[in-house]
């Protein structure tokens, strides 16, 4: 019985890739426009920081708008508003959370990419 359980509260979404902290992502996510309508909408930036813990994983992602302007966004990882995800490149990093990158604009805020061979 017990797997039964596990089966009917995994809220997973099988075609999410693996995200890890220090990706350059895409996220397409379903936004309501007025009280009917839903539109699309595109985040990309980085992300900074990764919450696992089963269905409430979270994940933030922080991109530069105008005027250098950081912004960031939190997403659940298993909600039904993420349309999908595109990872651009991946990065090196040492750390669980990229706060540091807050503080840093230009060249500094630049993340070693892990090259696939």
């Amino acid at each position: 019985m017990s797997d039964l359980l596990l089966k009917t509260f995994d809220d997973t979404n099988e075609s999410l890739p693996e995200l890890n902290v220090g990706d350059d992502v895409t996220v397409h996510v379903r936004v309501n426009v007025g009280e009917r309508n839903e539109r699309s909408q595109i985040v990309r930036g980085t992300v900074i920081r990764m919450r696992r813990s089963g269905n409430n994983s979270n994940f933030t992602v922080r991109r530069i708008a105008s005027n250098g302007i950081g912004v960031e966004r939190t997403f659940l990882l298993n909600s039904p508003r993420i349309e999908k995800i595109d990872i651009h490149r991946r990065a090196y990093v040492r750390r669980a959370q990229l706060y540091y990158l807050r503080n840093r604009t230009g060249k500094s805020a630049r993340l070693r990419e892990k090259r696939v061979f």
